[in-house]
Order: structure tokens, then sequence, then C-alpha cells
């Protein structure tokens, strides 16, 4: 294990970094729990000559711990309900999927 991955795995084991959810595969209903750390980015979409300014759900979650993440899959975050949409994304060191979620 790399310094980095310890170091993530004390981030995401922290109480105030990282919380528990419950992913549901879409494909195959297989159920787990796994710690996320939630985020909630602003984005700017163009339209035209306009600016869109939207909210976003997004989450981190370990590789290891959630090996296959796929598009459809859903994520309940307390007694919120997501659906993963489009490609889950690997940061540069392969340990961490970021997630984009909208609401299910």
């Amino acid at each position: 294990m790399t310094a980095f991955a310890a170091a993530l795995d004390r981030i995401f084991g922290h109480a105030d970094m990282a919380t528990d959810a419950v992913w549901i595969s879409a494909a195959t209903s297989e159920e787990r729990t796994v710690r996320v750390m939630q985020k909630g980015p602003d984005r700017i979409t163009g339209f035209g000559d306009a600016r869109i300014l939207s909210d976003t759900t997004t989450i981190d979650v370990r590789v290891g711990e959630l090996p296959a993440p796929r598009s459809g899959d859903l994520i309940i975050l307390g007694a919120d309900s997501f659906v993963v949409q489009g490609e889950p994304i690997r940061d540069r060191e392969r340990l961490i999927w970021t997630l984009d979620l909208r609401p299910a």
C-alpha cells in the first residue's frame, strides 16, 4: 500500500470527511454499503450566448470498495436516492471513482 492509499483510507474512515451510502447495482441488484465523500459543485453550461449555472451532486468512492460502478446504478445517501449518470471517472492513481449523480 502506498502512502497515498493509506492516507485515503484514513480520510474515508473519518466521520467528518465521509459517510456511509448504499450502492445497488442496476444490472444484478447486488447491494453493499460503501464510504463516500459527497460533493456539490456548481457547473456552468453554455447554451448559445447564455451561461446556465446548475447544482450538481457527485460522490467519491474508493475503487477497492466499488470496483465496477456503472451508469444506472443506485446510490442511497441517508433518505435521498440518486442514480449514477454518465461514466464513472477514476483519479490518476486509480484509487478513487468520481460518480456524477442525479435524483432518482
